[in-house]
């Protein structure tokens, strides 16, 4: 296995490359929290900032980014179309206004928030043309399962190039993720951590303390090794910093199979299938 850091970048499909470890910054809505998670992170060697519409900070990530003042081809920045902003024309607008909001002139990476049954072919068709126009240099979706993607595939010109997925010990996802790869998709994962209802599991904590690392770290490693992208979130710069560091220890092939074991196919986060055929989120706990 070659060396990977915090740095490392995987080459996506249509070329571009997106380091491996990016910071999510789900549910930070305090603007100088989120400024300083980013610069805190950037310090860390992250690169990937991943925000989306539907979190309602894009302009706390843009002020952030501003703040960072380091060339922009340097960031990698992922951004998302919610729900209601899907079909054509409203892609087209609302993305203008994301762009606006981040103060940038293109994103890196842009993702179908959700799978919905309404507008599906003619959002992607946005996703398209925003492409070639050059605002979005790689486009993909998230929470997308093999029936979405394989619809898609139907009549798409071309196709994700990442997948974003709620991913982690407890929902591995195995299946998906190889699917993914099969088709040329990088598994992305949000939630790597399963927002923290792992850390206490025993399989987790034994192989931890044989490496003298955290359960977090143990479980992003396991991502690494696995071939996946992640995007852990944090606002605790001790975290964020801890996150990076996972790339001076490897797991065994016993300990990814112990940590494969502890799949139970429960999620955090909703079903897509039903978020796909309502046509928005629901409420869930």
């Amino acid at each position: 296995m070659s060396k990977q850091t915090i740095g490392s970048r995987i080459e996506l499909a249509d070329g571009n490359k997106m380091p491996i470890e990016g910071l999510g910054v789900y549910k930070m809505t305090k603007p100088d929290e989120l400024i300083k998670s980013v610069k805190s992170a950037y310090e860390d060697g992250y690169r990937l900032f991943d925000t989306a519409q539907m979190y309602g900070n894009e302009a706390a990530v843009g002020e952030a980014i501003k703040d960072l003042n380091v060339d922009r081809e340097s960031l990698f920045i992922t951004t998302k179309i919610a729900e209601e902003n899907q079909g054509y024309d409203q892609v087209m607008a609302s993305f203008e206004e994301s762009l606006k909001k981040l103060q940038m002139d293109y994103v890196d990476l842009l993702l179908v928030h959700w799978p919905i049954h309404t507008h599906f072919f003619e959002t992607w068709r946005a996703f398209e043309d925003l492409k070639k126009q050059g605002l979005v240099k790689s486009i993909g979706t998230s929470n997308y399962g093999m029936l979405h993607l394989q619809y898609l595939a139907t009549k798409a010109n071309e196709m994700p190039v990442v997948n974003q997925l709620e991913a982690h010990p407890y929902l591995s996802q195995q299946a998906m993720v190889d699917f993914d790869r099969e088709n040329h998709i990088v598994t992305q994962a949000w939630a790597p951590l399963g927002r923290g209802r792992i850390f206490d599991d025993p399989v987790i904590v034994k192989i931890a303390k044989a490496h003298d690392k955290s359960a977090a770290q143990v479980i992003l490693r396991w991502h690494l090794q696995r071939g996946d992208a992640f995007i852990p979130k944090s606002v605790h710069p001790q975290r964020i910093s801890q996150n990076a560091d996972i790339y001076d220890f490897e797991l065994s092939v016993d300990e990814m199979k112990l940590v494969d074991s502890i799949n139970h196919n429960t999620r955090i986060s909703q079903e897509p299938e039903m978020v796909y055929e309502i046509g928005h989120q629901y409420p869930h706990h």
